[in-house]
């Protein structure tokens, strides 16, 4: 069962890799875009060393960029090693997935091969999974192009933590190799597009010989390419693509001849497509495939013209990332719900319930069930003035004009008011379960009592596992008698047997009913919930608390 604080280091370290890949589309050049690989790893990833190793084009392998010791980068870059040395490492290393490590205990017989390397001496590790000065780690970059031609390799050193990356450090450095390989091979399709359109520019008597250069780079490119009008009543309509986008987008060229990517556009998009400049814009959308599905692309875009004083033409790039935005989300996922249930998680639940809370200026710090009470209450006031029992500025710039307050209904009596119902769960003689049956009994319980809160609440509502045996339900327009039906149908649904290994096993439920309000925080709006639970748990002896 993961530690609570791991998915706000998911968060963390997703939020610094979504950066380091960012920041790779930055780069113009491919010195550039090589260096902004190894100071990504660096800065993003956690490593205090990193290397990036190229492939030249007589297949050894040159030290293009360095990152993290200014000694060390001006001692090896720009040193060659043999493909020979290159693919006798990574084939002895120990395989994570497309990642190679070789521990110290194995690599003092590549101390004196011909790739440059960098390391100092150490003392042997403390623990397990303690790094030495003398692991190497390395990650493999192939073309984008659907082989397997090796690209680069990037090696890495001195983790910040002191330990080998665990599962989430090989998958962020893994995806990020996979990110830096298209990164390099779109700077060097950009290096070549450039050159091919300085040609167009300025070589008026090899005009011909430029145009069949460029049509081979736009034709043969391995991503998508697509030239549309500039200015007029065609603007953006496309005039020629080339067989990678028909192929992404599942439609022939004559087709696409009759649209622009305006028209091809998700309608969630069409904003993001409008505010992407001409020259140098780049943007992450979706356009629509001929069976009606979308698909996630990157744009570039960049202006060229048919000749010196000729029309303009807006040339993009489209680049096919529909792998790793299903990678993101699924990272995104992984971070926010619970693994063993499928539930949102702790931290989830707190962001939902906080997006609905606002501090309104009249907020009351709720810490007890008697000042909640309190804060329940009617509050006689000018009706005019107040709504709900706390003011609302109405004015057009007003702090609140388009929040939709949070407000809790008289639990005393049941005014009609609704409101956002907060109900937590605490499983009794879960633990009895556990001891007598072991976890993978109780995980099974687990699993079961989430499937069936899940079924017994509504669309839109949220069924959070806090953690243990421990869920939380956020139940919005709900009334003081709605909340408790909801509880005593969730109480049911939660008291008939559970099988697991053809034993039925019986759990019951404890509910307490909280509510939220603005002016409150989500830790406060939990904690009344908590109390609630327990004065509803101690109201009820220990044999009406057991199911069954």
């Amino acid at each position: 069962m993961e530690a609570e604080s791991e998915p706000y280091v998911r968060l963390a370290t997703l939020r610094q890799l979504h950066q380091a890949v960012a920041d790779l589309n930055t780069a113009r050049s491919l010195a550039d875009t090589v260096q902004t690989v190894a100071d990504g790893i660096v800065e993003g990833l956690g490593y205090g060393l990193a290397c990036v190793n190229l492939v030249r084009p007589d297949g050894d392998l040159v030290v293009a960029a360095f990152a993290g010791n200014s000694a060390a980068e001006a001692l090896i870059t720009g040193r060659i090693g043999s493909r020979t040395s290159w693919e006798r490492r990574l084939a002895m290393g120990e395989a994570w997935d497309e990642l190679r490590f070789i521990p110290h205990t194995d690599g003092w017989v590549l101390l004196d091969d011909d790739v440059p390397q960098w390391h100092t001496e150490g003392p042997e590790p403390r623990f397990e999974d303690e790094w030495h000065p003398q692991d190497r780690l390395y990650a493999p970059m192939y073309a984008s192009s659907g082989g397997r031609d090796l690209l680069g390799v990037i090696s890495v050193d001195r983790p910040r933590n002191g330990r080998r990356p665990g599962a989430w450090g090989r998958e962020a450095l893994q995806m990020y190799a996979s990110q830096a390989a298209i990164a390099i091979s779109n700077a060097r399709l950009r290096a070549n597009m450039q050159r091919a359109l300085v040609r167009l520019e300025r070589e008026q008597q090899a005009l011909r010989a430029s145009e069949e250069s460029f049509r081979q780079a736009f034709e043969y490119a391995p991503s998508g390419m697509a030239i549309a009008e500039m200015g007029g009543d065609q603007h953006g309509r496309l005039l020629r693509t080339n067989d990678a986008l028909c192929r992404l987008l599942g439609r022939p060229a004559s087709v696409l001849r009759r649209y622009s990517f305006a028209d091809l556009v998700h309608p969630e998009d069409i904003g993001t497509l409008l505010r992407t400049s001409a020259e140098g814009g780049r943007a992450e959308l979706r356009l629509g495939r001929r069976d009606g599905s979308y698909l996630w692309v990157s744009l570039r875009n960049s202006v060229v013209a048919d000749t010196a004083d000729g029309p303009r033409f807006l040339l993009t790039h489209v680049e096919d990332i529909e792998e790793r935005k299903r990678h993101e989300l699924h990272l995104a996922h992984r971070a926010s719900h619970d693994a063993l249930t499928g539930l949102p998680n702790s931290a989830e639940l707190r962001s939902r319930l906080s997006a609905r809370l606002c501090e309104r200026p009249d907020a009351i710090a709720a810490t007890t069930i008697e000042t909640l009470d309190a804060a329940y209450a009617e509050v006689d006031a000018d009706p005019d003035a107040r709504v709900h029992g706390y003011d609302v500025d109405t004015g057009p710039d007003g702090p609140y004009d388009h929040h939709v307050h949070a407000v809790a209904p008289d639990t005393e009596q049941d005014d009609g008011a609704k409101g956002l119902a907060v109900l937590f769960c605490d499983l009794d003689g879960f633990k009895s379960i556990n001891d007598r049956f072991g976890h993978h009994t109780g995980d099974a319980v687990l699993i079961e009592v989430a499937r069936r809160l899940s079924t017994g609440v509504r669309d839109g509502d949220t069924v959070a596992r806090l953690g243990g045996d421990e869920f939380v339900v956020l139940a919005d327009g709900l009334g003081a008698a709605d909340a408790a039906d909801l509880a005593v149908r969730l109480r049911n649904a939660i008291i008939p047997p559970i099988r697991v290994d053809g034993r039925a096993v019986r759990v019951g439920a404890s509910f307490g009913i909280g509510w939220a309000a603005c002016g409150m925080t989500a830790e406060e709006v939990l904690a009344s919930a908590d109390q609630r639970m327990y004065v509803e748990k101690r109201s009820r002896s220990k044999v009406n608390r057991r199911a069954g």
